[in-house]
């Protein structure tokens, strides 16, 4: 997967930030963001196996598409 510009890499890192932990619920943050959406993405067809992906931040989450 790549990203699609620094928008997808600073939601990640805004979303993933707190005060009081720091980084450390960047882990939750990537699965919630990219990790869950896509294994419900490839059995819905929406990849094929060895697919290059391209994320890029909308509206608040990530949209992944084809590269």
């Amino acid at each position: 997967m790549t990203t699609g510009g620094g928008d997808a890499k600073q939601l990640l890192a805004t979303e993933g930030y707190d005060p009081a932990f720091g980084a450390r619920p960047l882990k939750r943050t990537i699965q919630r963001m990219v990790q869950n959406p896509l294994a419900m993405a490839l059995p819905e067809g929406k990849f094929k196996d060895g697919d290059a992906i391209v994320a890029r931040a909308a509206g608040g989450h990530l949209v992944f598409e084809p590269a």
